[in-house]
């Protein structure tokens, strides 16, 4: 009997995720939220100017749209560059451990079969490590590669809990958002200032780790 209700529970526990998933969606939509994306600038202004409200927006925007495909690189950078660092940090944290557990949760509660199928292999080797040491392979994989959807994806479809998965995550997010809140509008600023010869040897260098990146891969592919 317990059986027989746990799988219509289940079912509609799915349902409801998409339904509210869906009902989020357009709600930005027709409110416009989705089209103040494409001009950052007024929407920075318009998030510092609602105080409160702005700190909603933001946490929401960010906990709807990563999971999905949005960079989370995109909200931790725009926060220092609306609010002073504590806020920008404290924004980030809680946006980022909400987008973490909406992810963790789509995959293994509503769409783990479809999710599955998505996981890069390279993330399968850590599937076993979880198995015996789940905090802290979180916590190194959240450290080196933050907060991208598939990783919220393969920490669902795996055997790591619920709880060792948030608070690994929790650890592991500290270091590089802090980093971040606190030195994103310094570095801006010295971007921004920067003469077109830095820019020239910054992309020279992304060239150079991307070809090199691609050379290590396929000597091991050989």
């Amino acid at each position: 009997m317990p059986e027989a209700y746990a799988r219509p529970s289940l079912r509609a526990l799915r349902v409801g995720a998409l339904v509210l998933l869906a009902l989020g969606l357009l709600v930005a939509w027709r409110t416009g939220a989705l089209a103040e994306l494409r001009q950052p600038s007024r929407l920075a202004r318009e998030l510092a100017e609602l105080h409160g409200w702005g700190y909603f927006a933001f946490v929401a925007a960010y906990t709807l749209l990563q999971p999905f495909g949005v960079p989370g690189t995109v909200f931790i950078w725009a926060a220092p560059l609306i609010w002073p660092w504590p806020v920008a940090f404290a924004l980030s944290m809680t946006g980022t451990m909400a987008a973490s557990v909406v992810g963790f949760s789509f995959a293994r509660l509503v769409a783990r079969d479809w999710v599955a199928g998505l996981i890069p292999p390279r993330l399968r080797a850590y599937d076993e490590a979880l198995g015996r040491h789940g905090f802290a392979t979180v916590f190194v994989l959240r450290l080196l590669f933050w907060m991208p959807f598939y990783l919220h994806a393969f920490f669902g479809v795996s055997r790591v809990g619920f709880w060792t998965h948030f608070w690994g995550s929790l650890a592991g997010y500290v270091l590089p958002l802090l980093l971040v809140s606190y030195f994103g509008q310094r570095a801006f600023d010295a971007l921004r200032a920067a003469p077109p010869a830095v820019w020239l040897a910054l992309g020279a260098a992304v060239v150079v780790a991307g070809l090199a990146a691609w050379a290590i891969r396929r000597r091991r592919a050989a």
